[in-house]
């Protein structure tokens, strides 16, 4: 039983009045998606691709088209139009040379024009870690790291002093090399000048033509007052230098913040625990409390409990984003003695009364 052709608009996807340049551009797309080539694994890829270019070479031809909108693919039986469908993939070699780049340029995702050997340097990662201090109140660090950098010698062109460059023989100058595969040709990046068209005539003896070799670079790193554990600082082209003159990458430093003996953090606060005597708890007073800039005094009111926090404003950390500071909470233990009864203990609160 013979399958039943669809409607040459249904395949490319387009109205019944569309123009010969919509019909065009959904071809091109399709063409691409459904390329036998491109679709090894798929056994009805080639029967796709076939079907989008009859669609393709009837919709564009303006006699075949008004004939289609007649009597639909009736007019197509033998004898009923003149001319048969063309090859489609003579079609799709046809349609792609005059997309500008040549026939791969869509194809293969704009590979037909000449490449650019000056290649952006990688991006780095630097893990630092620093004290609570430090991170409250901002400080600048002096990293070493060791990474591909500008070489002295070239200044980073990859070629000897007073030599030049010359069109790649391989490739003529175009930076790319196109091999026959049958009936399909096949543009890949040349291998030689990797798609730059040109190769130095006499590359840099210390860096091999690479622009670049390995060194060990100090870079100054300022850090903000406030900045959180797990933060990422961007320090601009201060990464790998990039091959014969390109641009450096960037550097990230992600900050650690190391464990402090007496505070812990959320967010903008600080928060500790403050040991104080039963009678300064019982009877009120004033401890010392510990801050990241030295010590404050706190009021105790009569019949503290232990466990009970008090606030001190502004002794946090400064947010990052602004001024503002967040608060220290101190968490009072009062120390319960253990030795002494309870009579003696009375007597003690009643004489310091």
């Amino acid at each position: 039983m013979a399958t039943k052709k669809r409607d040459y608009y249904e395949v490319l996807g387009v109205e019944r009045n569309v123009s010969e340049e919509e019909v065009k551009r959904a071809y091109r797309k399709l063409a691409v998606k459904f390329h036998p080539d491109k679709n090894p694994e798929d056994p009805h890829a080639e029967d796709k691709f076939k079907e989008i270019g009859e669609a393709y070479d009837v919709l564009m031809d303006p006699d075949k088209r008004a004939a289609y909108d007649r009597l639909g693919h009736a007019a197509f039986t033998q004898g009923a139009a003149r001319g048969g469908f063309h090859d489609p993939f003579d079609i799709f070699r046809e349609v792609f040379a005059g997309a500008g780049g040549g026939i791969f340029e869509t194809f293969f995702g704009g590979v037909g024009g000449r490449g650019e050997d000056r290649q952006r340097g990688s991006d780095l990662r630097y893990d630092m870690q620093i004290k609570l201090e430090e991170a409250a109140f901002g400080v600048e660090k002096e990293i070493e790291i060791q990474k591909l950098d500008t070489c002295d010698k070239c200044q980073g062109s990859g070629a000897e002093p007073g030599s030049r460059t010359i069109n790649c023989p391989a490739c003529g100058g175009r930076g790319q090399v196109i091999s026959s595969r049958g009936f399909f040709q096949v543009s890949q990046t040349c291998p030689r000048c990797r798609g730059a068209g040109q190769i130095i005539e006499k590359p840099c003896r210390q860096c091999q033509g690479e622009g670049r070799l390995e060194k060990m670079s100090r870079i100054m790193l300022k850090i903000p007052a406030g900045i959180a554990d797990g933060s990422r600082l961007r320090s601009s082209r201060n990464g790998e230098a990039g091959t014969r003159g390109g641009p450096h990458g960037d550097l990230y430093v992600v900050i650690h913040i190391k464990e402090h003996k007496i505070f812990q953090r959320e967010d903008d606060n600080l928060y500790c625990e403050v040991p104080i005597p039963f009678s300064s708890a019982a009877l009120g007073g004033e401890v010392d409390v510990p801050t990241l800039e030295g010590k404050a005094h706190l009021k105790v009111p009569a019949g503290t409990q232990s466990g009970q926090i008090f606030k001190l404003r502004g002794k946090g950390i400064v947010n990052v984003n602004g001024r503002e500071r967040g608060d220290l909470l101190a968490r009072l233990i009062v120390e319960v003695p253990t030795r002494l009864n309870a009579g003696t203990h009375a007597q003690k609160l009643l004489r310091a009364r």
